[in-house]
């Protein structure tokens, strides 16, 4: 299977048979994924650690349980992206669109979250995944 970025140019061929196998492969040789279509893209539980995914887009992509701790995601694209319970720790996310993602139960400490694009739904999930509380004045 390829992984091709947004203007279909081959980023990584590999003899793996699902996108899930072939995008570890890939951040396991270090390979830059930079701009990488990944829309929709079936990815529970995988250990995506250290990927370089600038500006990839990850729209509607499932990606419950995901181990992203330290991926750069710096411009990624994750609208619709379902994130529940995923470990987004030291996570790059400058710039990131974040819009109607599920983020409930992620773990987003020490993540850069400098210019998300996010609405009020998803905000009250940043500071629980954050594990800020609000106190009450």
């Amino acid at each position: 299977m390829d992984i091709k970025n947004v203007g279909g140019k081959v980023l990584f061929k590999s003899d793996k048979e699902t996108i899930k196998e072939t995008l570890i492969e890939a951040i396991k040789k270090g390979i830059d994924l930079r701009d990488a279509d990944l829309r929709g893209a079936y990815l529970r539980d995988a250990d995506l650690r250290d990927a370089y995914l600038r500006g990839a887009n990850l729209r509607d992509a499932y990606l419950r349980g995901a181990y992203l701790r330290g991926a750069d995601l710096r411009g990624a694209y994750l609208r619709g992206a379902y994130l529940r319970d995923a470990d987004l720790r030291d996570a790059d996310l400058r710039g990131a669109y974040l819009r109607d993602a599920d983020l409930r139960g992620a773990d987003l400490r020490g993540a850069n979250l400098r210019g998300i694009k996010i609405t009020e739904k998803e905000k009250e999930h940043i500071i629980k995944a954050l594990c800020w509380e609000i106190v009450p004045k």
